[in-house]
């Protein structure tokens, strides 16, 4: 017996309705904040951060070793070497905000997407929560080369929950 996973239908609408808003109101406070750039001014942990601003940022389809967690300094220290700061380019999926009221974000220095770089060398995994499923499919790719070559967690043998 197979299970087939159903879109429920307020998501798809939900979904639906952010599509028509961004395609009629370009200029809008949500577009504004699907493409923005921010200073980072603190590191909390492997996937998370602190614009200067005060807002926090989750990354988008990725998650790290908690605090209590085998890697979680590594994947902290990786994190802060790449983004505290400096100024980063934050993308949007589908969701604004996760249950906390953090922004969820695809984070970008320059052309590289923090993301992707923490999966592929082994300080994060991939984590898909839709709707925000843009580069799920990259990201479990970056993981499985990461994983392969044993690269981070990957190669200490304390592998993600």
């Amino acid at each position: 017996m197979t299970t087939k996973t159903k879109v429920g239908l307020p998501s798809l609408l939900a979904a639906i309705l952010i599509l028509i808003i961004s395609l009629i109101v370009p200029d809008s406070d949500l577009q504004h904040k699907a493409n923005q750039t921010a200073a980072v001014c603190r590191v909390i942990d492997g996937d998370t951060i602190e614009l200067c601003g005060g807002e926090r940022v989750r990354y988008i389809g990725i998650d790290t070793p908690e605090r209590d967690e085998c890697y979680f300094q590594e994947a902290k220290e990786a994190n802060e070497k790449l983004v505290l700061n400096k100024k980063v380019k934050l993308t949007k999926d589908v969701s604004e905000t996760d249950r906390y009221g953090r922004l969820l974000r695809y984070v970008y220095v320059g052309d590289l997407m923090v993301n992707r770089y923490l999966v592929r060398q082994g300080y994060a995994y991939a984590s898909t929560y839709p709707p925000d499923v843009l580069y799920s499919q990259n990201l479990i790719k970056m993981q499985h080369q990461a994983s392969l070559e044993k690269k981070g967690f990957w190669g200490e043998k304390c592998y993600p929950k």
